[in-house]
């Protein structure tokens, strides 16, 4: 049903992944970063991707709208700047100029209802930054589901642990046809299968490497709980989603930092459908979906659970034993 839809978001952040590649690979630092509101980095390379995956969407599917991380404002304050991620976004699409550079990025501010695509273009700024970890995430949502995921993790390798294997991998699913990761080096397609841990002792978590992302004192008084005492796999950005859907770890845990946060869609879209696609599930912490179709935040998901699906209930149990004792 969205065969077409799959194979060109996989496309897409394939490109992206080159692109974000070539960028890291100049080693991007303190001089090409800006600050948010939120005082959180962003680099050069989060607006020259989304410039290129907006444009290549509105090219392809004119009429499904994008809800994207970014928008034009950086650029449109800062004619440095503006030149800075023109002249990175023109590597993958020389046909760019000023005005399509603005017109794309703008088309990034869909309010997340109905049929929308969704992207997050550098997930993990800090990884990407010190030369690290970081993921392309692109999504179709559909009715407040997600039905194509496509997840780029240029330094993520094939094998476990994270070095030694072929470097760069992309995931890729379609609700209800499974989900395989593909070498981004060697174009080698591989089916995506969640590990098959039942006694959650022999789990094995993977976490954010900021403890303030990760919430790390109350996840490891979780594992304790569930006797894992296995050390955890930490990693930036949606890379966690990809390493729990192909089995090197059971459990990630997105736990709320207090009872009004709600996580941003784009930060959970595409891994999320991997990992269940993968024969994992994910949920809120009361064990629901989570709910795609209240707009730019998960509103109506109150923290997320993700697991190989075997241990869910448990994990779900001892996560609120561990929240309520907070």
């Amino acid at each position: 049903m969205y065969d077409n839809e799959r194979h060109v978001a996989t496309e897409l952040v394939t490109e992206a992944c080159g692109l974000a590649r070539s960028v890291q690979s100049e080693v991007v630092a303190a001089a090409d970063a800006f600050t948010k509101v939120d005082r959180s980095p962003v680099t050069v390379a989060d607006l020259a991707i989304q410039a290129v995956v907006s444009r290549r969407l509105s090219d392809r599917f004119p009429g499904v709208p994008l809800l994207a991380e970014e928008d034009v404002t950086p650029v449109d304050q800062d004619d440095d700047l503006a030149g800075k991620v023109l002249q990175v976004a023109r590597v993958a699409a020389p046909e760019l100029d000023a005005d399509g550079l603005r017109t794309a990025l703008g088309r990034g501010d869909h309010e997340g209802t109905g049929r929308y695509w969704v992207l997050d273009p550098v997930d993990g700024t800090k990884g990407f930054l010190r030369g690290d970890q970081f993921a392309v995430a692109l999504a179709l949502v559909d009715g407040g589901r997600v039905v194509v995921g496509a997840l780029g993790c240029p330094n993520l390798d094939t094998t476990y642990p994270l070095a030694g294997g072929t470097m760069g991998t992309v995931y890729s699913a379609e609700r209800g046809r499974g989900a395989t990761m593909i070498s981004l080096d060697t174009g080698e397609d591989t089916e995506l299968a969640v590990d098959r841990v039942t006694e959650a002792s022999g789990a094995r978590f993977c976490e954010s490497v900021e403890s303030a992302h990760a919430a790390h004192s109350v996840q490891g008084r979780i594992a304790a709980s569930l006797g894992i005492t296995e050390p955890p796999v930490r990693i930036d950005s949606q890379c966690k989603y990809a390493v729990v859907a192909r089995g090197d770890a059971s459990i990630y845990l997105r736990l709320p930092r207090d009872r009004e946060y709600r996580e941003k869609v784009w930060d959970h879209a595409a891994g999320a459908l991997v990992i269940e696609e993968a024969g994992g599930r994910v949920s809120d912490l009361d064990g629901r979906p989570l709910d795609f179709s209240a707009g730019r935040y998960l509103a109506r998901s109150r923290g997320i659970v993700a697991t190989n699906g075997l241990l869910h209930d448990r994990v779900l149990e001892a996560c609120r034993a561990a929240l309520a004792d907070e």
